[in-house]
């Protein structure tokens, strides 16, 4: 969960988030660097008086500043492409959920069991219970197994939604029709919140998505006890 303020990322439950973290910080420092050296140079060039009236060409600063940008954009586009090949690549999955977007909820089926599917509605406010947060719980969470690779089918039944929990850096769009594909791992336990991130009509903001990881004896409780 983001604090209040906060402006950085949330705390990262899996290994692509982790590496998307590391490589929003690893281009901040890049332009960090390139706009300190291009204020240095704005300012110098501002302050000095210097004038030459018969230099015609300078073929090294042309070379170097023809290069080094080069240069950078290689340093930006080689681990971004390794990242984006990361989040589509799905391995060998150890549990498959389907997801369907309603207006205004979401259906979750788990399709390597019999009769696990359910409906996962916003909370009302004045169902919360103490601690639960606004807006954002739901009645039926989606509960996955830690430490193993879930495989997400996301797929819509009316409108285009888009199943988003930033802590996972999953987000995918939920397009009717169509089965998207994506598979995420969760680091620890824990309790990890989303929203649809696609405007979808008039309760948009109120299709909340909770992901529960729980470790893999407590899940097959689960499983075992959903129909009871």
């Amino acid at each position: 969960m983001p604090n209040w303020g906060q402006v950085m990322f949330q705390d990262a439950a899996s290994s692509v988030m982790f590496q998307l973290i590391s490589f929003h910080d690893h281009t901040l420092l890049v332009l960090t660097l390139v706009l300190t050296v291009v204020t240095y140079a704005l300012l110098a060039l501002m302050a000095n008086k210097h004038v030459n009236r018969y230099i015609m060409e300078a073929q090294t600063i042309e070379t170097v500043w023809t290069i080094l940008p080069a240069l950078i954009l290689l340093v930006l586009a080689l681990p971004s492409l390794r990242i984006l090949y990361i989040t589509d690549e799905v391995g060998q999955p150890s549990i498959t959920v389907k997801t369907i977007g309603h207006q205004w909820y979401w259906s979750y089926e788990y399709t390597d069991f019999m009769n696990v599917e359910m409906d996962s509605y916003m909370t009302p406010t004045s169902d919360l219970l103490p601690g639960d947060y606004r807006l954002l719980e739901v009645d039926n969470r989606m509960v996955v197994p830690m430490q193993l690779e879930i495989r997400m089918l996301v797929t819509a039944a009316d409108v285009i939604h888009s199943w988003t929990v930033p802590a996972l850096g999953v987000k995918v769009d939920a397009v009717p029709g169509r089965l998207n594909q994506i598979g995420f791992t969760t680091t620890q336990p824990g309790i990890f919140y989303g929203q649809c991130s696609e405007i979808c009509g008039a309760n948009h903001s109120f299709m909340p998505i909770v992901v529960e990881a729980i470790n893999t004896k407590s899940f097959m409780k689960w499983v075992s006890n959903f129909n009871q």
